[in-house]
């Protein structure tokens, strides 16, 4: 009975272990709720503001804390916690703008993709469609490169090297994907150590960064006819 009772407990013991890193890497159910809530509020936002320029992304850019406005036009972020590129975000974005153009649109996604392990030639397919729903919305469609993770929080070695191989090969494939789509493309310069919160989201260090690259990619809608 004791032995028993001693591989019931390691057992659950494993299975807790196993959950923890579940959920630390899959989103769990309820942010499926929270993004449907977050998406039906952006909808009231856009719909209530004249050339908005959107920052559409995931989680890292829900959680910035953006200007509210740039040169008259108001910024509105529209990061949805667990977005990558099959999040079919240019048909939810088409259909909440319903035929008003955006002064400016920057796409920063791509974090959820590597740490999912997405292919490349997927990855390349889903962007090169987004690019192409969102390229009649605005005048001034933009690319944000994709932000470097560290071995920090629960983040292990080995998980960090092996997405860090994904996010610089998306990387090195945003410039072409960009320009093929009709954008631009807005490269992150190196980011400071550390400059991240939990090895992906961004501490204060790395949205000065981040901010910086943002702002500067939508800065093509401030000029002048």
């Amino acid at each position: 009975m004791k032995a028993n009772a001693k591989s019931a407990a390691l057992v659950s013991l494993a299975i807790g272990a196993g959950l923890a890193g579940w959920s630390y890497f899959r989103k769990p159910v309820h942010v499926d709720a929270h993004r449907h809530t977050r998406q039906i509020i952006l909808h009231y936002t856009l719909s209530r503001v004249e050339q908005p320029i959107i920052v559409l992304g995931d989680s890292i850019t829900e959680a910035s804390t953006l200007p509210r406005t740039l040169c008259d036009h108001a910024i509105v972020n529209a990061g949805l916690d667990g977005a990558s590129t099959a999040s079919d975000l240019g048909t939810w974005l088409r259909e909440t703008l319903n035929g008003r153009r955006a002064a400016a649109i920057m796409i920063a996604l791509g974090t959820n993709d590597a740490l999912q392990g997405r292919e490349q030639k997927e990855f390349e397919a889903n962007y090169g469609s987004l690019l192409a729903q969102l390229k009649d919305a605005t005048d001034h469609l933009a690319v944000l490169g994709i932000p470097s993770i560290e071995v920090r929080g629960r983040m292990p070695p080995d998980y960090q090297a092996e997405t860090m191989k994904r996010i610089d090969a998306f990387n090195a494939m945003l410039p072409a994907l960009a320009n093929k789509g009709g954008a631009a493309f807005a490269a992150l310069p190196p980011m400071p150590a550390p400059h991240t919160i939990d090895g992906v989201h961004l501490d204060a260090a790395g949205y000065a960064v981040w901010d910086a690259a943002v702002l500067k990619g939508v800065s093509g809608a401030c000029s002048k006819p």
